[in-house]
């Protein structure tokens, strides 16, 4: 029997997408988004997975990012306007991929508020990301997504991202 061949890694060129129209303007988010990065992350904890946050903890972890690059950089999404202050937000972290020989950019804590769905937040928040991690040379962007969290799967799917791997954790 022959082995099958092995996958082929995906090209570093980032593949265009088709534009979206989006009011969205993307930035990075500043010490006074702190509050609501905070309440951003807690709702999304409670709406992907019941959970209830310790806020301090959380707090603490978002004023980490915010002092130190090295951890990471949030991005806000507004929708100038549509909403009064901050639609979404995410946190890009920086994986290094040996078999690319390239980091990889991972979006986490990915929060839209629910008046500002359906609006085109996430996507410039994505479109955004993507073209950063391009410019920087990068392999790609990762993320991952609760397995019943079917709705935020389809929107990522819809911005053309694919997966065949299972997230595996063992968080103390």
């Amino acid at each position: 029997m022959r082995a099958a061949p092995p996958r082929r890694l995906l090209p570093r060129r980032p593949l265009p997408l088709p534009p979206r129209a989006s009011a969205a303007i993307v930035r990075p988010a500043r010490r006074d988004d702190a509050p609501t990065l905070v309440a951003f992350n807690a709702a999304l904890a409670r709406e992907t997975e019941e959970l209830d946050l310790h806020l301090p903890t959380l707090a603490a972890g978002v004023d980490a990012v915010l002092a130190d690059a090295t951890k990471g950089a949030y991005y806000i999404a507004e929708l100038p306007g549509v909403r009064d202050g901050p639609a979404a937000a995410c946190l890009v972290t920086y994986e290094w991929s040996d078999w690319r020989a390239a980091r990889v950019h991972w979006l986490q804590s990915v929060y839209t508020a629910p008046d500002a769905r359906g609006q085109g937040a996430f996507t410039a928040l994505y479109d955004h990301v993507r073209a950063a991690a391009a410019a920087d040379g990068g392999a790609g962007v990762r993320l991952y997504v609760d397995d019943g969290n079917a709705a935020a799967a389809a929107v990522y799917r819809a911005r053309g991202m694919t997966s065949h791997y299972r997230v595996m954790e063992d968080l103390f």
